[in-house]
């Protein structure tokens, strides 16, 4: 039995430390002026995601359990706090482009020291140590893991405001295109069904407790919408047109003067180019459109005369399938048949609102904070995306975001009520 959890305790070391380094690993190739600079309020520099990611092990693990802890420095209880109001003061998230120092090295520094007396923790917990260490290691490397996809999609959005178009990295081969696949209607059955995680493994707590719910009949469609779909939507006037948008959504498209997605640009062949990580690309018909706002997909899915997908029908459609990694910078055209893209491609958006599962409970303390006091105002968003890590997909995962964000990795899947 001991040896059986030290070998699970040392495979959780193991991750750690993959985890940790592949975080230094996504900054290869950056700059000193790219790690430090903020593009928006919404984004954060690429320095103070490392930064942050180690001030959550400091605070949550070092704090609670080193014997003798020390901070490694005072000051960066304060400018590395996001948004718990547990812990204390908070540096203003819109100014965090404006903290030059600590440089870069030293948050490596910072981020080295961290590393060091998290794994003399995780040792002396295989030698019979404290018992809360591993779920909250667990959750520590699951929340870095979401910052690294945040890494991403934050120097994407401030590599576009240069005119230079400057690649995040070099464009990758992914082989030849074979033509696109044509989107069909997989249809489901009206019924109860069972939603939320199984507790069989890691989930965050926003996906529990785990419940019925009932569903009326209902086709999703077999593939995200793709750019030949999007621009047909452009063309037609789809920024133009009020009736196909929320009220909401009509405001916040005027308020902007929108009439493309983001990173959409007419080049002087007249022909869309799209910024991606690899740089200024002609956009490419069957890729998935993405980096699309839930308004913008609320008002493509009516003018498709379909909707979108409520999370449930989603998940009982995905119940199973196993979640593919992509982790190309950039999603892919659909390929086999059934559904297809339900991971690995886009966030998709859903109908529903962020909203607690009947019985939710909150953990104790600060890191309680961690999804509970967010759900008001955002829609949910399943599957996962192109940058989102490796392994940390799954069917219940709930992401989630404000109706006009669309800088992340977002894109449609199409829904419609079925009659029996």
């Amino acid at each position: 039995m001991h040896t059986q959890i030290d070998a699970t305790l040392q495979g959780l070391l193991q991750r750690f430390n993959l985890v940790r380094k592949r975080s230094v690993g996504l900054a290869d190739g950056l700059s000193a002026e790219d790690c430090c600079v903020q593009s928006m309020a919404d984004a954060s520099p690429f320095k103070w995601h490392l930064a942050h990611t180690t001030w959550f092990f400091e605070t949550f693990i070092l704090e609670r359990l080193e014997t003798d802890f020390h901070p490694y420095h005072p000051a960066f209880r304060v400018l590395f706090n996001s948004y718990y109001n547990g812990i204390g003061e908070k540096y203003p998230r819109a100014q965090r482009g404006l903290l030059t120092r600590p440089s870069t090295a030293e948050v490596l520094v910072y981020r080295h020291d961290v590393d060091t007396r998290i794994g003399i923790l995780l040792e002396k917990c295989v030698a019979g140590g404290a018992q809360e260490l591993p779920a909250l290691t667990e959750l520590g490397i699951q929340h870095e893991q979401q910052h690294q996809e945040l890494m991403l999609t934050d120097i994407k959005h401030l590599l576009s405001m240069n005119p230079l178009f400057p690649a995040y990295a070099n464009a990758q081969d992914c082989g030849e295109t074979v033509g696109a696949q044509p989107l069909t209607w997989m249809a489901f059955d009206a019924g109860v069904v069972e939603i939320g995680h199984r507790n069989d493994g890691f989930c965050f707590d926003n996906e529990l407790p785990r419940h019925r719910q009932f569903v009326e009949a209902f086709a999703l469609a077999s593939r995200l919408v793709t750019n030949a779909d999007y621009a047909a939507f452009v063309a037609d006037g789809g920024y133009r047109n009020p009736a196909l948008w929320l009220a909401e959504g009509w405001d916040w498209l005027r308020s902007q003067n929108l009439t493309q997605p983001l990173y959409w640009h007419r080049a002087d062949d007249a022909q869309w180019h799209e910024f991606t990580l690899h740089g200024l690309q002609r956009v490419d018909p069957l890729q998935p459109a993405i980096h699309l706002s839930y308004y913008e997909a609320d008002a493509y899915a009516h003018w498709a005369g379909a909707r979108l997908p409520t999370e449930f029908e989603w998940e009982a459609a995905a119940c199973g399938c196993q979640p593919t990694d992509a982790c190309k910078l950039h999603p892919s055209p659909a390929r086999g048949g059934g559904l297809t893209q339900l991971f690995g491609a886009a966030w998709q958006w859903t109908a529903s609102s962020y909203a607690p599962y009947p019985g939710f409970t909150a953990t104790d303390g600060a890191v309680g904070e961690y999804n509970g006091k967010f759900m008001v105002n955002q829609y949910v968003l399943r599957g996962s995306s192109c940058v989102t890590p490796p392994g940390h997909a799954r069917a219940t995962y709930r992401n989630f975001f404000p109706a006009g964000a669309r800088w992340q990795f977002s894109g449609i899947r199409l829904a419609k009520s079925v009659s029996r």
